[in-house]
């Protein structure tokens, strides 16, 4: 006696193959979602240096915005403005005081020493700086590419003055960069699932 629909368990397996063939390219393409968003968090947090906020310019910070507010100050007199709605010539100060950074100064290098690699971490650093985080997010993006499930990636930053960034040393980043992301990684991967379900 023979079963109907006997020969055909192929096509079911077949199916199979393809679903778990689809799962495997969902769980990679969310695994690199997460890996790209991770180090663009990190880099987009990374303080770029600042002059006027140092601590050796604060006077003169201060002194440059009392100008300004004296300036500012000036317009709200109708005395002092020309029929055009300017200040009249001679009223308006022009004082400032320089702010200073160390001389070749330039900032951006630490955002340009977020490195990606997989299987071990990577200690390099490089003096190349990158202001912006594009070359960073470049280099993270490229190495993703690489990366599938039960790889071992890491993002990096081994330029000395890492850990004291992090750690509240900068204004502009006073919960750091790593555990702010860290706190947002459960909401990264589930959106990465979401954008990448099969």
């Amino acid at each position: 006696m023979s079963r109907a629909g006997a020969g055909q368990s192929g096509s079911f397996a077949l199916s199979l193959a393809e679903f778990a063939a689809q799962a495997t390219e969902a769980i990679d393409a969310s695994l690199r979602e997460i890996i790209i968003e991770l180090g663009n968090s990190v880099i987009r947090m990374s303080p770029v240096g600042s002059p006027e906020i140092w601590a050796q310019n604060a006077v003169a910070s201060q002194y440059n915005k009392a100008v300004d507010d004296h300036n500012s100050g000036l317009r709200n007199d109708p005395t002092n403005l020309t029929k055009a709605g300017r200040l009249k010539p001679g009223r308006k100060l022009k004082d400032g005081m320089d702010i200073t950074a160390p001389s070749g100064y330039v900032g951006g290098r630490f955002r340009g020493n977020w490195m990606f690699s997989i299987g071990a971490p990577d200690s390099t650093t490089t003096e190349e700086v990158d202001p912006s985080g594009a070359k960073s997010k470049a280099r993270i993006v490229a190495g993703a590419i690489e990366f599938k499930a039960g790889d071992t990636c890491y993002i990096t930053n081994s330029l000395g003055y890492a850990i004291p960034l992090e750690f509240g040393h900068s204004t502009q980043a006073p919960g750091g960069m790593v555990r702010v992301t860290v706190a947002r990684f459960q909401q990264i991967v589930l959106e990465a699932i979401r954008n990448n379900q099969v």
